[in-house]
């Protein structure tokens, strides 16, 4: 059996090692356009902000210890063209441009995503970078060196611990975004509020609910950036607008969204046989509204692509789907989310409640005790849990991974009041504060 897998990161680096466990005779290739596996680009702004010394430590595997797996790692290579009718693909050295063919039984797409790169004037200029990639961490590094004014476009998880590290390391920051609100695809208005007072009072300047319009400079390097609401000096601008699909190599081949992302089948099996496709090249199952949706985390990559593994073959063992469960440690705030927030169900028509509890973690006769705040999602009429955030100084963020599970198990809000949970003076409350949202939604 012949195995090609076009690229290699999280969904790719999960799929070639249990492959090469699971079938020990099969020939895998892996073809990737860069020099390096398994990069955590979620670490990005931790290296940018020094927090993590060595950018090694950011690496789980390497070419190196797949090559001792058995598996054939083509690095630096590109495919350039793929025919799953004929089982095809061509290839290109980018060292030494020669070009060839290969064929394979089994293709699996692990191809990930690309930044969007918006189409303004001045987005060439020198020092308006892209924030994906080892090699863009390196640069960002080495820019943010001599940088005085640096503005962040894009205002999602990456866009913030970005903002975070250059405010820390002294930098003057702007924060544009063209929502009227920071992170509002994971958090409510009553989260973003907290957070965004919390950049304010450090200094950064939010520009919010503008659009970019264009970069100025002088020189070829940028110096300003030009919104529907007014103009912010920069002599290093960061895009984290989001990502695309990267799949057009096989679009028009098998079944997509309308923004490219490849639909699989529970088992991660595309609309054509032999053909798998695992990570943020793909659309998957959403619980919370029942559909398949584009929700690029690594989190969901490695665990599909370990199930294009065990699928491979046979069809084996089911995906659960997703809840897009995320978390965020922000100066001195540590804030989860899982599932749809309350703004986002209307986009969905979808009719929920919600409940939003303020507690202290533990009880007021301890020493010391902090407060969190707690909203759950969930729908008016099944009063079934599809989302919830959360929010302290202390970490409570488990506590989203235990609702990322009810919202999975399609537990509805009036359990969730009585679901057993431990009882320690040191740790919590009689009541845990997810009880609680379950005791005082049951009047909701």
């Amino acid at each position: 059996m012949k195995i090609a897998v076009v690229g290699c990161t999280h969904a790719g680096t999960a799929a070639v090692k249990n492959m090469a466990e699971l079938y020990p005779e099969a020939k895998i290739t892996v073809y990737e356009r860069n020099d390096n596996v398994s990069f955590l680009s979620c670490g990005i702004a931790l290296y940018v902000g020094g927090v993590v010394k060595d950018a090694n430590g950011l690496f789980y595997s390497s070419p190196s210890e797949l090559q001792e797996m058995g598996v054939n790692m083509k690095m630096k290579h590109e495919v350039t063209n793929i025919d799953t009718d004929g089982k095809k693909i061509a290839v290109r050295n980018l060292e030494t441009n020669e070009e060839f063919e290969d064929t394979f039984d089994k293709l699996v797409m692990t191809t990930g995503s690309w930044p969007i790169i918006p189409n303004l004037e001045g987005i060439d200029l020198n020092n308006v970078v892209l924030c994906k990639n080892y090699q863009h961490a390196n640069h960002i590094i080495e820019k943010a060196k001599q940088a005085k004014k640096i503005a962040v476009i894009g205002a999602g998880y990456i866009g913030a611990e970005l903002v975070e590290a250059f405010e820390v390391y002294g930098k003057e920051v702007t924060f544009i975004d063209s929502a009227d609100r920071i992170l509002n695809k994971y958090l409510d208005p009553e989260f973003t509020n907290l957070m965004e007072t919390e950049f304010e009072n450090r200094g950064v300047k939010l520009a919010l609910n503008q659009a970019v319009t264009k970069f100025v400079g002088s020189e070829g390097s940028v110096e300003k950036v030009v919104t529907t609401e007014g103009e912010y000096e920069a002599d290093l601008v960061i895009l984290c607008v989001g990502f695309r699909p990267n799949t057009d190599l096989v679009k028009g081949q098998v079944d997509m969204l309308p923004n490219g992302a490849i639909v699989v089948d529970e088992y991660m099996q595309t609309s054509k046989k032999d053909i798998f496709a695992a990570g943020d090249s793909c659309a998957i199952y959403y619980n919370p509204i029942k559909k398949h949706a584009y929700i690029p985390l690594a989190t969901n990559a490695v665990r599909m692509g370990t199930l294009v593994a065990q699928n491979l073959v046979k069809s084996t063992i089911k995906y659960m789907g997703t809840q897009g469960t995320s978390g965020l440690h922000i100066y001195d705030y540590n804030v989860a989310s899982t599932g749809i927030t309350e703004t986002a169900a209307s986009l969905f028509d979808m009719n929920v409640k919600s409940i939003t509890i303020s507690e202290n973690n533990r009880p007021e006769f301890m020493p010391t005790y902090e407060n969190i705040t707690l909203k759950v999602v969930f729908e008016e009429e099944t009063r079934r849990i599809v989302g919830a955030q959360v929010i302290s100084k202390i970490d409570a963020t488990q506590a989203i991974n235990t609702l990322s599970v009810c919202v999975q198990q399609e537990m509805t809000i009036d359990e969730l009041g009585f679901m057993d949970f431990f009882f320690q003076p040191h740790f919590n409350k009689p009541w845990h504060f997810l009880n609680q949202a379950g005791l005082q939604a049951l009047q909701a």
